[in-house]
């Protein structure tokens, strides 16, 4: 593990396809080793700068604390009290702080962005959400389903809902980890076609990557069933529309009949209980939600601790 999570040293984390399938596996199995106290990398004296365009909970927390957990330091840089709200251009913003702070987690609307930060940096650079993927949420989701069922090889993860940026990077993330990931939408809410042959070419003959619109069809024998909100952030004005395309696409206890009956539910939250989930559902014994939102944390102090080089880490 050591080896493939030293070579991370220095690097970006701009989406899940960026580092490769050996690489994923170690960082959830240094994630799960942190968060039962068998490792305990260091980052003493690293800052981490947050540049939040879009609103957030668990990202923002998690990011923060996962810092604070390594020894570390957060600084919030929000936009709005600073000179990237007022337009300065992004090249400037980057290099700059890349002479104050040891990495940045943006979470920004477009992908491009994030690649200009990445770009005149000279400090890791992080996608805490962009428009285009969620590669820290893809993470802690499998580390989630890895707990549940001891290895991911072979297992199935059923998404219901938008194709979206969670949706991209399970798709990427599962076909580096050997998960066959079936994405079940309706007809316009497909993911990126891109990303879809992106993830079957680093899936090969290992896993199967599927986009379907029936939901019952996605989550047939499924070991994991996974939603999210229908309208994401900076959809809002199309809730109502999207309501409507999305009827029969709630994962209620019909839904999860179908799939295996050891399958676990995930939800990257905030849920709308009785839109994309039931609250049976949400609250029931299959749930991992809450366990999930947790790993958040965990992922991204393996994360952190590789892109930072931390003390600790080949241990």
């Amino acid at each position: 593990m050591g080896s493939e999570l030293s070579a991370l040293k220095g690097r970006d984390f701009l989406a899940s396809g960026d580092i490769s399938s050996e690489q994923s596996q170690a960082l959830i199995n240094l994630a799960a080793a942190i968060k039962s106290g068998q490792r305990r990398p260091r980052l003493e004296g690293k800052v981490l700068g947050l540049i939040f365009s879009k609103a957030s909970t668990r990202t923002r927390v998690s990011f923060t604390v996962a810092m604070a957990r390594l020894g570390g330091q957060t600084i919030d840089l929000n936009p709005s009290l600073s000179q990237v709200g007022r337009g300065e251009p992004i090249a400037d913003t980057a290099r700059v702080l890349s002479r104050y702070v040891d990495a940045l987690a943006i979470r920004t609307f477009a992908q491009s962005d994030l690649q200009g930060y990445a770009d005149a940096a000279s400090i890791p650079i992080i996608n805490a959400l962009t428009d285009l993927e969620h590669p820290c949420q893809a993470l802690a989701d499998y580390l989630t389903m890895q707990e549940a069922f001891g290895s991911l090889e072979g297992l199935t993860m059923a998404y219901v809902g938008d194709g979206n940026n969670v949706a991209h990077s399970l798709l990427i993330a599962g076909a580096q980890l050997g998960v066959n990931v079936r994405i079940g939408c309706p007809a316009g809410f497909h993911p990126d076609p891109q990303v879809v042959e992106q993830a079957r070419a680093l899936a090969g003959e290992r896993c199967r990557m599927e986009v379907v619109v029936d939901p019952g069809c996605a989550v047939a024998g499924a070991q994991a069933v996974y939603t999210d909100v229908w309208a994401s952030m900076g959809q809002e004005q199309e809730q109502s529309e999207r309501e409507q395309a999305f009827k029969g696409f709630c994962v209620d206890e019909a839904l999860m009949a179908k799939a295996d009956p050891a399958a676990i539910v995930l939800h990257c939250l905030p849920a709308h209980r009785g839109e994309e989930i039931s609250e049976a559902v949400l609250e029931g014994p299959a749930s991992r939600i809450f366990d999930q939102a947790e790993n958040r944390l965990h992922a991204q102090q393996a994360l952190l601790a590789s892109l930072l080089g931390a003390d600790g880490l080949e241990a």
